[in-house]
């Protein structure tokens, strides 16, 4: 009875200073991007409105604050995805002249503009992993590289809506 109580008083212990060390080092749990107020009203402007990006730029967006609106005339604000590009490159080949690692890349081109004019000029950014190739297994790391892609676009979207936020 007596270790038990010891126990559970060493892991409150425990727990304490962790917390306190933890925030004196002024960590913080990521919340969201607090948006101008110019972009409170965004309209998102993109060729494809399903792809991974622009889905995941949409949801960054609002998680953010910002109202999305579909007619650009109600707009404060407009993002123009000018390019949203993804594929895969050959990294290394083996002896036998096969594929053994690929190199997913997820490209977009971005401008942000509201109404008194451009708020920033087009921005390029580009993102890779890579990964190996099994010809095993090709279902698998298809589905993998499917993952990668989408992991990309959702980095991708954060980096645009942390840019806008310094606006």
């Amino acid at each position: 009875m007596r270790a038990s109580r010891y126990n559970q008083a060493a892991r409150l212990l425990l727990m304490f200073v962790l917390l306190t060390s933890i925030t004196s080092c002024g960590w913080q749990l990521q919340g969201r991007t607090r948006l101008p107020e110019a972009l409170a009203v965004t309209y998102v402007d993109a060729k494809d409105r399903y792809s991974d990006f622009t889905r995941a730029l949409q949801e960054h967006l609002r998680a953010s604050g910002a109202r999305l609106v579909s007619d650009p005339l109600q707009a404060t604000a407009h993002i123009r995805v000018l390019r949203d590009e993804s594929g895969q490159r050959v990294l290394s080949i083996s002896a036998r002249n096969t594929p053994q690692e690929y190199e997913v890349f997820y490209i977009v081109e971005y401008a942000v503009s509201g109404v008194g004019g451009e708020l920033l000029p087009v921005q390029r950014l580009e993102l890779t992993r890579d990964y190996t190739y099994d010809e095993a297994a090709v279902l698998a790391k298809q589905r993998e590289q499917a993952g990668l892609r989408a992991a990309l676009a959702r980095d991708l979207a954060a980096q645009v809506v942390r840019r806008v936020a310094s606006l």
